[in-house]
This record gives structure tokens, C-alpha cells and sequence, in this order.
């Protein structure tokens, strides 16, 4: 019953949000190179729903349910990278069910720690945040703490999960991203070449109506050339190619509903959210 109610709950989102739904059509043009259709901008949506479904679903599933329900290649990338001991960090899009595969990772024996847009009240990121501790998550949410919160988790050996495709605070670094310039956060190659930690370009797919697949890449080089803040700005190129590599291959799962180019309406009077 929750799976299938994605579908008209995502088509009640579309119908509800148009200046969302154009904005979706925009970015599903620059990834495709095509105007999408009606039925392609609506499944982005459709998949939103299903995100939040499954989100909200996930402490009630058991251990074998979410053992079933995902499977993954490239686990070797992050177990190779947490056996250096600095850490490792999977830089992620807005793609598919990713709450999902932190739980299947925690199962694994690899809890992450991730970082949230804070939300307002207090009250909903509380709860928000014990909804994902029970599965494994450990939450920090996003502000000026969050960077010190995060190197902390590296330099016990953790895994952190950012969400790398919005650049949700402005100031992050200028890059080319589906044929466009815009920015980026930098923060993400900011605290891997702090801490030494691997930068390894992830995501969690949706597959059929109850499955996931996870990609762990190998680590992205992190090689220096200048001082540390024009290496991660020039760094952030790399892993932006990365990002577009993984929405291309499912474009219809890219939950990403703001303006995020500065030819985007409403770029400039962007907010978090």
C-alpha cells in the first residue's frame, strides 16, 4: 500500500507545485538535451514521493527486509578507503533513496554520519534525527558547527554522507555542471583534503517498486597543486563530472526541485528548502 501510493501522491505534488514542476523541466533538459515530456517531469515527483515514503517507513522494517531490498557494487571503494583510517566520504546527488542505503550500510557494519538542511521547528529536525538514528544515522545538521562535526567523524574513521549537487549556503566553487556554470560546494573537498579522507561519487537507485541499487565509485584523486582552497575549488570540477555521470544514468530520480543555475528564475532569491 505504500509503495503504491507514490504515484498519486507524486502526481498531486506536480499538479500542486507548477513553478516546482518547470523548474524540474528545466533540469531534466540540461541532463537529457531534450525538452521532457509531461509523464518524465511528473516522475521525478513520483519518485519524491516514494523517497519520503520509504524514509518514513524505514525504522519499522527488519533487518532482513532491508538486507533484501538493496543491493550494491563498489563496497570494496569504501571498505578499502575506511581501512586507511582517515575516513571516507560519499558525495552523493539528490538521487533516489539514499536514507535507504545508509540503513543497508549501517547493517554492514559501516554507520554514517550525514548532514541535513536544518528545518524549522527545532522540533521537526529532532524528530526528523531520531527517525534516521534509528536506522544507523547520525545527524548533523547544516550550519557553522557542521564542518568541525563532520572532520571529528573523519578523524574517528567514520563514513559521512554530503548530498554534493546544490550549493545551498551560496560562496561554493564555480564549475561547469550539465553544460552550465554555476557553484557547488566546496565543503565536501574542503574536508577531505583537511583530513584525508576518500571522496568516493555515490548513489542509491530506485529499481522496481520495492528494490535499490547502490554505486560506490572508486576515489576521486586528490592531488595538490596550490593552496588549499584553489585545490578543492578545482577539485569540485572533478567530482561535479562525477555527479553528472550518476543522474544521467536515471534522470527521473534527481530530487532536485530549486533553481540551481543562475539562468534559472527565481536563482538569485534562492533559499534553502
Amino acid at each position: 500500500m505504500a509503495v503504491s501510493a507514490a504515484v498519486p501522491l507524486g502526481a498531486a505534488l506536480a499538479l500542486a507545485l507548477p513553478t516546482r514542476r518547470r523548474t524540474v523541466a528545466r533540469h531534466l533538459r540540461r541532463v537529457q538535451g531534450v525538452s521532457p515530456g509531461p509523464g518524465a517531469t511528473r516522475h521525478s515527483f513520483d519518485s519524491y514521493a516514494r523517497y519520503w515514503i520509504e524514509s518514513f517507513r524505514l525504522p519499522a522494517l527488519s533487518g532482513p527486509e532491508i538486507d533484501a531490498g538493496m543491493w550494491a557494487c563498489g563496497l570494496d571503494h569504501l571498505r578499502k578507503a575506511l581501512a586507511v583510517g582517515n575516513g571516507a566520504i560519499l558525495a552523493l546527488p539528490h538521487l533516489g533513496g539514499w536514507d535507504f542505503g545508509g540503513a543497508w550500510l549501517a547493517r554492514r557494519g559501516h554507520p554514517l554520519t550525514v548532514v541535513v538542511e536544518s528545518v524549522e521547528p527545532p522540533e521537526l529536525l529532532a524528530w526528523f534525527s531520531a527517525l534516521r538514528s534509528d536506522v544507523g544515522l547520525t545527524v548533523i545538521p547544516l550550519g557553522p558547527s557542521a564542518g568541525p562535526a563532520v572532520l571529528r567523524a573523519l578523524r574517528a574513521n567514520r563514513a559521512v554522507a554530503l548530498l554534493c549537487d546544490r550549493d545551498i549556503g551560496g560562496g561554493g566553487a564555480e564549475v561547469e555542471f550539465f553544460g552550465e556554470r554555476t557553484t557547488l560546494p566546496a565543503g565536501p573537498m574542503t574536508l577531505a583534503l583537511r583530513s584525508g579522507a576518500a571522496i568516493l561519487p555515490t548513489a542509491v537507485y530506485f529499481e522496481g517498486t520495492s528494490s535499490h541499487r547502490g554505486v560506490i565509485r572508486p576515489p576521486l584523486p586528490m592531488d595538490r597543486r596550490g593552496s588549499l582552497r584553489d585545490d578543492a575549488a578545482r577539485l569540485t570540477q572533478d567530482l561535479a563530472t562525477e555527479l553528472e555521470s550518476l543522474i544521467r544514468a536515471a534522470p527521473e530520480q534527481w530530487h532536485l526541485f530549486q533553481p540551481n543555475w543562475p539562468s534559472d528564475p527565481g536563482y538569485a532569491f534562492r533559499t534553502p528548502g
